[in-house]
């Protein structure tokens, strides 16, 4: 059972998070629990980082906002003691939970399982495990997985245990169609496909963390996302994350996605020969900007050729100024950039015994004025990158389309 922060803001939540545990204590079940910081501590101890040394010690830095799970571990293993169920928490060295040593985005490498299966078997004691960290077992100092690293956390310690499963509490009950912000017709999905979650999570939907999603892919850990606010007597079933095998019948198009971490570049009169795109990739590359998004125009009488891509937001000016560093090399004539675009994305594994899937989108968009600037499909999604002004109007549009308001 995995608990985010806001489910674990204050101690009456923390209390509500205990009454979740002592119904499946009930029902027999030995248990594992991560938890995550309470809800903005992260960021407040990341600001006080920020505040102490613009360009602070990442190890450090990782030695102060590791505190915030190490707290609400504790707090909740107090919790359940006073209601009578046997607990104890665990920081991630202990356990211990090995990573690699990239402080702030560190990798698992390991888990060690056999202290808390110990104390599953000799004192029937729920383990209250501190999310988003471990230890780089060669320096001995404490590593963070990045931001939503207790969803790994989670899924990396149900692998570890060989659980049934993995239930991820969040704020909302389960994965919807969209986000039911923009399309009040969104519905719960009861199943999904990690393929399609992972593309889901990568492409927008802030349900789960990209990572965790990969991890139960590869370990086949049965992952349920539910709300911690539903009444901790029942049990509702939420939305279970599985192989495509469990899935009886997939629809065409599951979800739509939109990202609007976007930002545009077009580079205009670039030579078309052999190794420019290497020319223009390979310094963003080495600068870890990621590249999404690419179209390239060529044209064959005048020997060159017009390249649009996409970058993150974050990395938009970043990016700009390397390209124009490398513009004596690469050649183009001039750089153009947007920030106001969004992507919009349909995810499915339907798509791959369905023609047409794309081509039905495009012509719903152009019907409603949208002009598309780029396009990147793959076997089960899609994505096209827009105005950010026609983000809900697009949403709307393409979940009406695939008729996920009746899903």
């Amino acid at each position: 059972m995995k608990f985010g922060g806001t489910s674990i803001a204050s101690i009456e939540r923390i209390r509500n998070v205990a009454r979740h545990i002592a119904r499946e204590r009930q029902l027999g079940h030995d248990i594992a629990v991560v938890v995550s910081a309470m809800a903005g501590k992260t960021n407040e101890l990341a600001g006080w980082c920020e505040e102490a040394a613009k360009l602070c010690d990442r190890r450090e830095y990782d030695a102060v906002v590791a505190s915030g799970e190490q707290v609400t571990a504790g707090l909740l293993a107090i919790v359940l003691q006073e209601q009578g169920i046997a607990a104890r928490s665990w920081q991630g060295w202990q356990i211990p939970i090995l990573t690699s040593n990239e402080h702030g985005s560190a990798r698992i490498k390991h888990i060690g399982a056999a202290a808390i299966l110990d104390g599953f078997a000799a004192r029937g004691e729920v383990a209250v495990i501190a999310g988003f960290q471990g230890l780089h077992k060669e320096s001995g100092r404490i590593a963070t997985l990045g931001r939503g690293g207790s969803d790994t956390s989670a899924v990396a310690v149900a692998a570890a245990l060989g659980a049934v499963r993995c239930d991820i509490y969040t704020d909302v009950d389960g994965v919807y169609t969209t986000d039911p912000q923009i399309v009040p017709k969104a519905k719960r999905l009861d199943r999904v496909a990690f393929e399609e979650m992972l593309e889901m999570a990568s492409l927008g939907a802030k349900v789960l963390q990209v990572r965790s999603v990969e991890l139960a892919m590869v370990h086949k850990v049965k992952t349920f996302v539910r709300s911690s606010f539903d009444d901790p007597g029942g049990f509702k079933q939420g939305t279970l994350i599985c192989g495509e095998e469990d899935i009886v019948e997939s629809q065409v198009v599951t979800g739509i996605a939109f990202s609007r971490d976007e930002a545009q570049i077009t580079l205009r009169r670039v030579a078309d020969r052999p190794g420019i795109a290497a020319a223009i990739f390979m310094p963003l590359a080495e600068a870890n900007i990621n590249v999404d998004m690419i179209v390239q125009v060529a044209s064959e009488d005048s020997g060159v050729t017009d390249i649009t891509f996409t970058v993150s937001a974050a990395d938009f000016a970043r990016a700009q100024t390397i390209l124009f560093k490398a513009q004596p090399e690469i050649g183009f004539s001039s750089q153009h950039g947007a920030s106001d675009v969004v992507k919009i994305s349909a995810i499915g594994v339907g798509m791959r015994s369905h023609a047409g899937v794309a081509a039905l989108a495009f012509k719903a968009l152009a019907e409603k004025g949208i002009n598309i600037r780029a396009i990147t499909t793959s076997e089960i999604k899609f994505s096209v990158l827009i105005e950010a002004a026609y983000t809900e109007l697009a949403v709307r549009t393409l979940h009406t389309l695939y008729g996920l308001d009746k899903a």
